[in-house]
């Protein structure tokens, strides 16, 4: 018995981007169901795909289903919808960043190690998962870097993904400059960053709401949790951002299945 299947609740969340829908969807909702959970698996304790558990069905096709899903954009959808759901409160979000080492196996990308968010650095090649949090630490956006790429640069990108408004952003003090800070205003968020310590002149933090920060890295260590997300193995990016994203979706899913 392999521990981890999805229940039906979670199911019936997932179902929906799984299933093509119409007169040619392909494979029975029950192999898209089981396909699904073999993914789980594989992200859950970092194996390769060879050795996938048989009861999930042929290593090769689950593989192939999961490049499927991952080209065609299906896992992007699913922060749009839950975010768009309402079911968690936003008014209060936070950003931050995790540096992810790559594995040997995934140092060989064809299309070149900056156009898959792989960097090199002296401890070797990295990279780095950009994320967004609403206000109890769920994931709301994720974009994937190479690992030097400093916060600033991934600020911008990060916030041009769709999401709910918010009325304050938490950020630690890598996101520190005048342009995030006017940006954060323009969009009428009140930024809540520590300045950087060079700074001659220092404005006080609200460290009521600073403590909050703690929920993105309680996220970011939640998604740690799944040993094909904590190292990366992944060559390319659709695939490894894949694996983050439906890793977020589950946080979403186990948590309102545990709260309701």
């Amino acid at each position: 018995m392999v521990r981890g299947l999805m229940s039906d609740k979670e199911w019936a969340f997932f179902e929906p981007f799984a299933i093509e829908r119409g007169p040619r969807r392909g494979r029975p909702p029950g192999d898209h169901r089981l396909m699904l959970d073999g993914v789980f698996w594989i992200a859950r304790t970092g194996a390769p795909w060879r050795d996938l558990p048989e009861q999930f069905g042929k290593w090769g096709s689950v593989y192939r289903q999961f490049r499927l899903w991952s080209v065609a954009g299906i896992w992007d959808a699913m922060p749009e919808a839950l975010n768009a759901s309402g079911t968690a409160p936003s008014s209060v979000q936070m950003i931050g960043s995790t540096i992810v080492r790559v594995h040997q196996h995934a140092s060989g990308a064809t299309r070149g190690l900056n156009q898959e968010s792989i960097g090199r650095s002296r401890g070797g090649q990295t990279a780095k998962i950009n994320l967004r949090t609403n206000s109890i630490g769920l994931p709301i956006a994720v974009i994937l870097s190479s690992g030097e790429t400093s916060d600033y640069k991934g600020y911008k990108p990060l916030m041009l993904e769709p999401g709910p408004k918010q009325e304050a952003l938490i950020a630690g003090r890598g996101y520190d400059s005048d342009a995030i800070r006017e940006d954060m205003i323009a969009r009428e968020a009140k930024p809540v960053i520590p300045m950087r310590r060079n700074r001659k002149a220092q404005d006080a933090v609200d460290s009521a709401i600073y403590a909050l920060r703690n929920l993105i890295e309680r996220c970011f260590n939640k998604l740690k949790n799944s040993r094909r997300l904590a190292t990366r193995y992944d060559e390319t990016t659709e695939s490894y951002l894949g694996l983050v994203l439906i890793a977020s979706a589950r946080l979403w899913c186990r948590h309102f299945v545990n709260t309701t």
